[in-house]
């Protein structure tokens, strides 16, 4: 894996751990010569992270739509700033440019990216490696909502192994590594039967 998406929230939270996971992954990037792409934010866990590989010369690229292109919103030191029209066509140019995606804590906007990437790779659209960094128990109660989803019958069991969580960054980027997909046309064949 030589370039993540990374989707984290424009806001901080108030426990000083997101703000340091955000460091230690941009860390790792920079050590590992992973380059970034992101929302292209300056604020938040995205301006964190950017931030923290921008500073040690790592290669940072951000895809932002226009309507986010303000002043107080967009980080003018990323030198490869795509800018784009629409929200959902921030989505294929992250997909196009990546070899996977990777989850940081955020709110809406990144769980519908993380839940995006995840329904790509079921209906096996891409093949490529979702990670969740679960810093501190954040995504606990998401994951016991996918739990309940399963038990439901909303989710199929296997469908879950899609999605690599880890609390530590070399965890979870030691499975990103390792990631197989599943064959294609098995989890479709499947949601059909």
């Amino acid at each position: 894996m030589k370039r993540l998406v990374v989707f984290c929230g424009s806001s901080l939270g108030f426990n000083e751990i997101y703000k340091n996971a955000a460091i230690e992954l941009g860390n790792y990037f920079v050590k590992e010569n992973i380059e970034l792409v992101y929302g292209g934010g300056k604020i938040g866990m995205m301006g964190i992270l950017s931030d923290t590989i921008l500073e040690k010369n790592g290669k940072v690229i951000g895809v932002i739509p226009k309507l986010l292109e303000k002043e107080e919103v967009v980080h003018t030191g990323v030198e490869e700033m795509i800018v784009c029209k629409k929200m959902s066509e921030r989505k294929v140019i992250m997909s196009k440019l990546v070899d996977g995606y990777l989850t940081l804590p955020g709110g809406f906007g990144t769980l519908d990216e993380l839940f995006e990437a995840l329904t790509l790779n079921q209906l096996q659209v891409e093949q490529k490696p979702v990670g969740l960094l679960n810093v501190n128990g954040f995504f606990d109660a998401l994951l016991l909502q996918i739990d309940t989803m399963i038990k439901e019958g909303y989710i199929k069991p296997e469908n879950k192994n899609l999605l690599l969580i880890d609390t530590t960054v070399e965890g979870l980027m030691q499975q990103m590594h390792q990631y197989k997909a599943p064959k294609k046309g098995t989890v479709i064949q499947k949601i059909v039967k």
